[in-house]
């Protein structure tokens, strides 16, 4: 069995590492593999993984039924609009701008998605706006091919989570026991480079960390770019075999800074760009504070506790106004504990930073 292959960050690349091996149950390799993963999220915070075992053709297939979504005419798309939806599932159209300084040749779309929960779900009858049933548009195969794509890349999301589990000295669980029930999400997303733009290397979706514990990204476009150590942006290379990964806000903090969670935006480069990010996250009541295992008299805690859900939903305030202007209605919210604050503190190297 071949061993992972790994490649430093230089200006114009990102660390590729075969994962095929973390489920042949051979502890050298999967230890090997491990570190590969762990070495790449200390560092740039971004690497590639191929050998993933995520099936090429569902891919194609999920892109495909995307499309066929986002070619409809707007009013076709609007029956399915995610402010009409309680837990925040449904069709994002390019006027619902989030509030980024840099977007400014701003045109996407998005159809979000989450863990697909029954509609006497408790937690959804409670008014969790993170959780529940999705929402599904009534086209062929679109149900279930999209749902079949978000098992798949769930199970792998939990893979490398478990690897990371791994890498850092922790129990086994110790991650993976507080996603029993996560507030995971699937993005269906379409970016479209207006007519009237000229400037290519402008910005379509403003530069973010991203607000869950590690992002599985597939892309067939270019135009993603990731902040390096020393704040400059490189290209992402394009490469339909394998899926982009990142580390998010979460997992920083429970790691007390070991993993970092890196900016990231994306450019005007393709005239059309289709991408399917998804989002591990933990349970939505999960308190994110730095393992005890990772402290010490030298390592004192850096981080202040926060509960998962509430990070998630007051950075959704921020890049949803729809959002905003419910939570504004709803005045359970300061009950559950959500911030009312729209910084995310974990975006601090953003400060000054353009180019």
């Amino acid at each position: 069995m071949a061993l992972p292959r790994r490649r430093t960050d230089t200006p114009t690349d990102l660390p590729l590492i075969s994962v095929a091996g973390l489920q042949t149950g051979d502890r050298a390799q999967i230890a090997s593999i491990a570190d590969a993963i762990g070495e790449a999220a200390r560092g740039v915070g971004f690497f590639r993984i191929c050998d993933h075992g995520v099936d090429q053709d569902l891919i194609g297939r999920t892109y495909a039924v995307a499309e066929r979504f986002f070619a409809q005419s707007e009013a076709a798309k609007s029956r399915y609009y995610i402010g009409h939806s309680p837990n925040h599932r449904g069709y994002v159209p390019f006027t619902e701008k989030g509030d980024y300084p840099d977007e400014v040749n701003r045109s996407y779309e998005a159809f979000d998605l989450g863990l697909d929960l029954p509609a006497d779900d408790p937690d959804f009858l409670a008014g969790n706006r993170m959780l529940g049933p999705n929402v599904w548009p009534d086209l062929p195969d679109f149900r279930e091919t999209v749902a079949a794509y978000y098992a798949s890349v769930s199970a792998l999301g939990r893979l490398i989570c478990q690897a990371l589990e791994l890498h850092l000295g922790l129990q086994a669980g110790t991650i993976t026991r507080q996603m029993s029930k996560p507030i995971s999400q699937l993005r269906l997303l379409h970016y479209v480079r207006r007519s009237d733009v000229t400037d290519h290397k402008s910005v379509n979706m403003g530069a973010h960390t991203d607000y869950e514990c590690l992002t599985l990204l597939h892309t067939r476009n270019k135009g993603l770019q990731v902040m390096t150590q020393d704040d400059h942006w490189i290209d992402v290379p394009v490469d339909p075999s394998v899926f982009v990964v990142n580390i998010g806000d979460m997992l920083e903090a429970w790691t007390n800074g070991l993993l970092r969670s890196t900016p990231h935006r994306v450019l005007n480069l393709s005239a059309e760009r289709f991408s399917l990010p998804y989002f591990v996250a933990a349970n939505y009541d999960t308190i994110i504070r730095p393992f005890a295992e990772l402290l010490g008299p030298e390592r004192a805690p850096r981080y202040e506790p926060f509960m998962a859900g509430a990070h998630l939903e007051r950075m959704l305030v921020r890049d949803f106004p729809y959002f905003r202007t419910r939570l504004a209605r709803d005045r359970k919210v300061a009950a559950r504990g959500a911030p009312d604050s729209t910084t995310n503190p974990f975006e601090r190297r953003l400060n000054g930073i353009a180019s």
